[in-house]
């Protein structure tokens, strides 16, 4: 499905990749690990085509469909989804409006008839009851005033609507507790399916004990350095990342 060969990626007058070459087949969770400054975020920015992050050789493909020659946009009617390790807070906005603003936008750029009102009202509580948000709270403006575990279900939420065909997950744990974390992982599980892809990314193993990932991957100075399956997690729990950062 996702196809990454000998990506470089700069960032100002900064090569953050250098040379990272990746596979996610249709159905496979795959975990992207490393330290901090290794690369991670940049990766998952690259590839939803954020502004401000060049790429400067190598080719990201969908599907066989180049997506460095799309704008972020298009690459989301494709079906890219990234959930912020920080999501972004949108005053006077409310959460309702920004999901059918959204899930119409992609629906349109696939040339599919918009959703109806009392369609999208049903679709909502359903994924909402499933996640324990409070339709209440999807009245008010995007992620203000929320904690970080509601951020964080809003984003799955996003994800559950939209379903996207392939999903970047940005250290979704970061600023989890355990029921959070929970919950946001059983959302996430949720989308699991044959035609569907994961990016896992994340600096912990405790994350992998909810989203059990079908591969494991060292990212270390902007390229992938090791490979292996959940059991390399755990022993990068035990060791951390010297060995892999000196190999680098």
């Amino acid at each position: 499905m996702l196809n990454i060969q000998d990506l470089h990626v700069r960032v100002g007058e900064t090569e953050i990749i250098k040379g990272l070459s990746l596979s996610v087949p249709a159905g496979e969770v795959h975990a992207i690990m490393g330290p901090n400054g290794a690369g991670k975020s940049t990766l998952s920015y690259a590839l939803a085509g954020r502004p401000g992050y060049e790429v400067t050789g190598g080719s990201i493909t969908l599907d066989g469909e180049d997506l460095t020659a799309l704008e972020p946009n298009e690459r989301a009617a494709k079906g890219v989804f990234l959930s912020f390790q920080y999501p972004l807070e949108i005053p006077g906005v409310p959460g309702l409006t920004f999901l059918r603003t959204a899930l119409n936008a992609q629906r349109k750029a696939r040339g599919e008839d918009e959703v109806a009102a009392p369609a999208f009202l049903k679709l909502i509580r359903e994924k909402a009851a499933a996640l324990k948000i409070d339709f209440e709270m999807l009245k008010r403006p995007l992620n203000v005033g929320f904690s970080g575990g509601e951020k964080k279900r809003m984003e799955i939420l996003q994800m559950a609507v939209l379903s996207p065909r392939f999903l970047i997950l940005d250290e979704t744990d970061s600023g989890l507790d355990i029921d959070a974390l929970r919950i946001v992982s059983e959302g996430v599980n949720a989308m699991r399916s044959s035609d569907r892809a994961m990016l896992v990314i994340t600096h912990y193993q405790r994350l992998l004990d909810y989203i059990r990932p079908d591969k494991v991957h060292v990212l270390a100075a902007g390229r992938i350095v090791a490979s292996g399956g959940p059991e390399l997690a755990q022993e990068l729990e035990r060791s951390g990342y010297d060995q892999y950062a000196s190999a680098a």
